[in-house]
């Protein structure tokens, strides 16, 4: 796993845990799993003083899943991240913005959570929405980009993100299976970026919804 910035998220935490060298561990430990892509971790940092692309930052890069295991062990989970910052899991060489060139085409399955579910199912439905992803548990993997978690004041939201917004059948089979994997009962919308990028209310409208 390259890089080592994934620390400056989490302070010092962790700093005391004790490690044992590779010797002391069983052979069959040694041995990692790889994914079938590599991703990156990006966190937003919301600092005022700086424009929105330069607060975004790509900490580290994982492609075994004992490197994402250890990774997310070591940083903050979404519910204790200050409000106005971001996590995003994107796959290596994507950046997690609507103009970059396999993003502007693209949209998003929105999952809004309310301020009462951050510390009942923020956690779980991040953890659960990477693990599908880099996983490769959809039938349409190839069409998705990354996701992103927002923690804001009023609504959290989290979000995959697919890479053509025309292929309408894909997008619906990634959408009904990150419902039903989550166990989500009402409604969740699939939004154009185009249609973010240029909204003058609160609210984007949907293409889809499941």
């Amino acid at each position: 796993m390259a890089g080592n910035n994934a620390e400056d998220v989490e302070g010092s935490a962790g700093a005391d845990c004790k490690t044992n060298s590779t010797a002391e561990v069983p052979p069959e430990f040694l041995i990692k799993h790889p994914l079938q892509n590599t991703w990156s971790l990006w966190f937003y940092d919301n600092d005022r003083t700086k424009s929105w692309e330069e607060n975004q930052i790509e900490l580290t890069t994982f492609d075994t899943v004992e490197d994402f295991w250890r990774l997310y062990h070591h940083i903050k989970l979404p519910s204790e991240l200050r409000q106005g910052h971001d996590y995003a899991v994107f796959k290596q060489g994507i950046r997690p913005m609507w103009e970059d060139d396999a993003n502007k085409m693209g949209g998003r399955w929105l999952i809004s959570l309310e301020k009462k579910q951050r510390n009942s199912d923020l956690d779980r439905f991040w953890l659960d929405v990477v693990l599908l992803l880099i996983g490769e548990n959809f039938e349409h993997a190839e069409e998705i980009c990354g996701a992103v978690v927002n923690v804001r004041p009023k609504f959290d939201k989290i979000a995959i993100w697919t890479a053509d917004t025309s292929k309408q059948q894909a997008n619906l089979e990634i959408g009904r299976k990150l419902k039903d994997q989550l166990g989500i009962h009402g409604v969740i919308g699939f939004q154009l970026h185009r249609d973010t990028m240029v909204k003058h209310s609160s609210a984007t409208k949907n293409l889809y919804t499941v």
